[in-house]
């Protein structure tokens, strides 16, 4: 009988054709002595036996010509429902429940996180950073299997579909496993670079879990380390509030934070010395630039992901842009650019933004992904380097700047603007 659920710790966990690059990189890095957390993998055989028990069309839909796009849309929504709708096959979810009840037996009942390990995530050039599923804080069975479910039909999103046919792929050339661990009653979390433009290693940090950082809601702190992991600088952020699960009382919810702990830098400098090691050996596993994330609870250390680090080459800026207003904030994309400032403070004025322009706005979330591959920067008041938009546009080599205090008042609408990706500043023609 074919094996569709493992642990982590498994030697089957490291196979990253079966449980993708998220769930196997993690596992490597157990294996290496770095802390995660413990769990189980739901292997892509298990995807493909629920896809296969649908009966739908499953032939690969490419190109770009309107009729392709909407017969593209149309399968896309058909499995999506039927993977949402149908019950999980016995063959998977009686090992999947058997799996789920020894991993809250041995966590003491600790709420789970389940979330999406797609085989084409992290790939080069095409990270999926923040483009998939992940759920959080799941306490009984229904929401648990909700969320597995919900996972598989992520591969099928709108917003997966458009990404994948603008890398010439499919849905269907691909599959998606599902990773499942206990939440971490985090009290610190951010997330790292291993190697910034600058040749220098990059922690940004923030109260509770690490959510707020990867939507881009808050501006975390900074840190900054060389080549050997020791801290050269760090900047507190403006952290005005902390998401939290509700499970753990008190962390639970999302706080509105005032006072010092808006900015008080949320470890100490023994603490980022020590994550700044974890840093470098997970490069070093890796063989090649890594982001992370990372979460701290009352034992320590966990490290929740690592993804290569790609980045385009950096651009010298032009001269002339030196005599110009500036403002200051974390890079978080790569290179140069320059263009028309648009400033947008809804996503219903997304429309207004043109091929060419620079994004000035106010929150930096997944929402911008559809619109980076038209812009030629983008700058926001809240955010810092490790969000999911900030992957996503070094993988494209787009300039971006975040953390800007008060962009979207100072930089005037419709004036020239150029971004500095690499030293974190944003310039515009008075």
């Amino acid at each position: 009988m074919k094996q569709f659920i493992f642990p982590i710790s498994d030697p089957m966990a490291l196979d990253l054709d079966q449980v993708g690059p998220k769930a196997g990189n993690l596992a490597a890095m157990g294996r290496y002595g770095l802390p995660i957390p413990e769990g189980f993998c739901i292997g892509a055989d298990a995807y493909r036996a629920q896809l296969a028990s649908l009966g739908m069309d499953l032939t690969p839909r490419r190109g770009t010509d309107d009729d392709e796009v909407m017969k593209a849309r149309r399968q896309a929504i058909a499995i999506r429902i039927g993977l949402l709708e149908r019950p999980i096959i016995p063959s998977i979810l009686e090992p999947l429940l058997a799996f789920r009840l020894e991993l809250l037996n041995c966590t003491n009942g600790a709420p789970l996180v389940v979330r999406s390990s797609s085989l084409v995530e992290d790939r080069f050039g095409s990270s999926f950073a923040g483009q998939f599923e992940s759920y959080l804080g799941l306490d009984n069975e229904a929401d648990f299997l909700t969320a597995v479910r919900a996972c598989w039909a992520a591969l099928w999103a709108p917003r997966i579909l458009r990404y994948m046919m603008n890398h010439d792929a499919s849905p269907a050339d691909t599959a998606m496993g599902v990773l499942v661990q206990p939440l971490v009653a985090a009290q610190v979390s951010g997330g790292g670079l291993s190697k910034t433009a600058d040749g220098e290693m990059l922690i940004n940090a923030t109260w509770g879990l690490g959510s707020a950082i990867a939507q881009g809601e808050v501006v975390p702190d900074r840190y900054v380390l060389n080549e050997e992991g020791l801290l050269i600088s760090s900047e507190a952020g403006r952290k005005n509030h902390s998401v939290g699960c509700q499970h753990h009382h008190h962390m639970g919810g999302t706080k509105v934070l005032s006072g010092s702990m808006v900015w008080k830098q949320c470890l100490t400098k023994k603490q980022v010395t020590e994550l700044g090691m974890h840093l470098k050996k997970a490069e070093t596993l890796m063989g090649m630039p890594v982001e992370i994330e990372w979460s701290l609870d009352d034992t320590g250390f966990k490290l929740l992901q690592s993804r290569p680090l790609h980045m385009e080459p950096a651009q010298v800026p032009d001269e002339i842009w030196l005599q110009h207003p500036k403002l200051s904030g974390q890079p978080a994309g790569v290179g140069w650019g320059t263009g028309r400032a648009c400033v947008v403070t809804c996503e219903c004025e997304l429309s207004r933004v043109g091929p060419g322009d620079i994004l000035v706005t106010k929150v930096a979330g997944p929402a911008l992904s559809r619109i980076l591959s038209r812009v030629a920067g983008v700058v926001a008041e809240l955010g810092g380097s490790t969000s999911h938009l900030a992957s996503l546009a070094r993988e494209r080599g787009i300039p971006m700047v975040l953390g800007v205090h008060d962009a979207t008042q100072k930089i005037p609408d419709g004036k020239n603007a150029a971004v500095d990706g690499v030293a974190g500043i944003v310039r515009w023609m008075p």
